[in-house]
């Protein structure tokens, strides 16, 4: 598998050393005044162009490519084809969002992965204990693959292509599924439910339940200081004198990220449990559309905000409304629900951060601050005029959707639907 993954960057970098020269060759040839119809020809980084520039060249700089399967070159010179498509998206401004820079060459310390999508793979015919993958054979699997065989095995589900990546110090094998939906939807309990995030608690909401904030990240710090003292006394690798790191210094930073998988999955567990309580508990769900990413540039709050996840469990939210047969409403940035009276509505000017009591001027009305906001979000859904937009279930289609659209359930994404933060 690592020979598969190291094969899929080898060809990324390949083809992405030819692009470049290309462009950088041209770029010389403008500057020195050559006409634009006689600069060298530009290549295409189209994924079938690039394959078949590979398969033209592939003898000659790399005659070991038998060792592997034909898909691990495939899935470096696709990802390749993206990432330039992307940049020239972004560059010519017909792509939404940060700017997209020119894709850069990938080193052995980049996350392996490797995807396949021909060849004799999937589960295994013998037991539900194995995978199969193209020129790797059989694999024993950590977790039984009992529900998928079962759906395999009825006829019910379609497997289109698997992944291996290496993160972290495991090997995930994860398996892209056409599956055929027939469970029935939850039982509606009614009511509507505002959430409002923070870091004080993880959630305050309408109805005045608290969900603390378990700050995975911040109880973990002792040992990661600890972890990183060791590993300052250790002798690291050194790209200008090209020293290798010492076997020691490996196995602390082994340890340092076996210590952040156990965050993030102690994190992303309690978010699911938090995203599932509410979508069966609630017919609406309404939260704030946050700016995450404008959040954590404050140095003072950038590691508390991160802990707490919160563009994760708007991601969840929103894809498992649209399964159970929810509704997803997702507040203006610039709604000041925490400004606004819950009570009479007035809406305060000025709010600063350290007042944790909310006091209305205007009725006298008070209030924790984080419980208002909450059921200021709540109140939309009767009267929404701060411009939310509310994600309709897609109801129970029969098939998911084979196109990468971000929804897992219909042919297209569900009208007034939010996409992610």
């Amino acid at each position: 598998m690592s020979s598969h993954c190291g094969a899929s960057r080898f060809a990324y970098n390949w083809g992405l050393a030819r692009v470049k020269a290309v462009l950088d060759q041209r770029v010389a040839e403008a500057s020195y005044g050559v006409a634009e119809d006689q600069l060298t020809t530009t290549v295409s980084w189209s994924a079938y162009s690039l394959r078949k520039a590979w398969n033209a060249a592939k003898n000659e700089v790399a005659p070991w490519w038998g060792e592997n399967s034909k898909e691990a070159y495939a899935t470096g010179l696709a990802n390749l084809a993206d990432a330039l498509g992307n940049w020239h998206q972004s560059r010519t401004g017909k792509r939404a969002g940060k700017t997209v820079g020119f894709p850069r060459f990938r080193s052995k310390r980049h996350r392996f992965s490797c995807r396949f999508t021909t060849g004799s793979f999937g589960l295994s015919d013998s037991d539900r204990r194995h995978v199969k993958l193209p020129r790797i054979g059989l694999v024993r699997t950590h977790e039984s693959t009992r529900t998928l065989a079962r759906h395999v095995e009825r006829g019910t589900a379609r497997i289109r292509s698997a992944t291996v990546s290496y993160r972290r110090g495991r090997w995930h094998v994860s398996l892209s599924v056409e599956i055929t939906k027939t469970d029935p939807q939850p039982a509606t309990q009614g009511g509507t439910v505002g959430v409002d995030l923070g870091v004080k608690h993880l959630a305050v909401l309408s109805t005045g339940e608290t969900v603390a904030n378990p700050k995975h990240l911040d109880r973990a710090q002792r040992k990661l200081r600890r972890l990183h003292r060791q590993a300052s006394r250790r002798r690291g690798p050194d790209r200008r004198t090209k020293q290798k790191p010492s076997n020691r210094w490996r196995t602390i930073q082994r340890q340092v990220s076996r210590l952040h998988t156990q965050v993030a999955n102690a994190r992303r567990d309690g978010l699911h449990q938090l995203s599932t309580r509410l979508v069966a508990e609630f017919d609406t769900v309404v939260v704030e559309d946050l700016h995450v990413s404008g959040m954590v540039r404050n140095r003072r709050l950038a590691r508390a905000v991160s802990d707490v996840g919160m563009s994760e469990l708007r991601r969840q939210l929103d894809y498992k409304t649209i399964w159970s047969g929810r509704h997803l409403v997702v507040a203006d940035r610039w709604y000041p629900s925490s400004k606004t009276c819950s009570d009479c509505g007035a809406v305060k000017a000025k709010l600063r951060l350290s007042e944790r009591v909310f006091t209305c001027e205007s009725c006298g009305h008070t209030a924790d601050r984080d419980h208002n906001a909450a059921r200021n979000l709540a109140g939309l859904t009767s009267s929404p005029s701060c411009g939310a937009t509310k994600n309709e279930p897609a109801g129970n289609p029969p098939k998911t959707s084979p196109a990468g659209n971000g929804y897992r359930h219909g042919k297209t994404a569900p009208t007034g639907a939010v996409k992610a933060v």
